[in-house]
């Protein structure tokens, strides 16, 4: 139990909530999109989101900016969280235009505002959780998803909601955060797209 709790943190690393949510939009969209725009668009997500997050780690830990991958202290957060606004942003400038797929581009300006906000608190000392925060906003997104092309993803949602507590319990059990952290993480994840929604449901 202890190492499927400890793993689940890393099955649902915020890092790749986003592109999960991407391939998730792809595969249920009513409009029609060119299979090769698709894989264009997914390989060009997973080398900005994924790989380039990955190697600017690896950056930061050489300059000694941060200790380990878990970032225990608010200070290690905040040169990741800026850089991870950055990569976001570009997204939203280059890959993920509001002509080409406005749910999408509004979809990553809810992880902008997250991102941003999370970062606010680090500066100001408080570790709210990022993991709870790349989950529920993934939630929060399929949710209105559902509403928007009008389709039943009761299962997905079911499913959404039991990874939501696994990894609150992930997080309680590895004490990487308190309850408070991981509400906060929570609602950051969620109000920004809920904020966001108006402009694209």
């Amino acid at each position: 139990m202890d190492r499927l709790l400890k793993s689940i943190s890393y099955i649902f690393h915020p890092i790749i909530m986003p592109l999960l949510g991407v391939i998730f939009y792809f595969s249920k969209s009513p409009r029609y999109i060119a299979p090769e725009v698709i894989q264009a668009k997914v390989i060009v997500l997973f080398i900005l989101t994924i790989l380039l997050p990955i190697l600017l780690y690896f950056l930061l830990k050489i300059l000694g900016k941060v200790n380990s991958i878990h970032l225990n202290s608010t200070k290690e957060r905040i040169y990741p969280l800026i850089l991870s606004c950055l990569v976001t942003l570009v997204v939203t400038q280059r890959i993920l235009t509001p002509t080409q797929a406005i749910e999408l581009y509004f979809f990553y300006m809810g992880i902008l505002l997250s991102t941003m906000t999370c970062l606010i608190l680090a500066i100001l000392k408080f570790k709210a959780s990022i993991h709870m925060m790349g989950v529920s906003g993934v939630f929060m997104f399929f949710i209105a998803l559902s509403i928007h092309f009008s389709i039943n993803l009761s299962g997905t949602l079911a499913l959404m909601a039991l990874v939501l507590g696994a990894v609150a319990t992930s997080r309680l059990h590895v004490k990487a955060h308190d309850s408070k952290e991981l509400a906060i993480g929570l609602f950051i994840g969620i109000i920004p797209q809920l904020i966001l929604i108006p402009y694209w449901l």
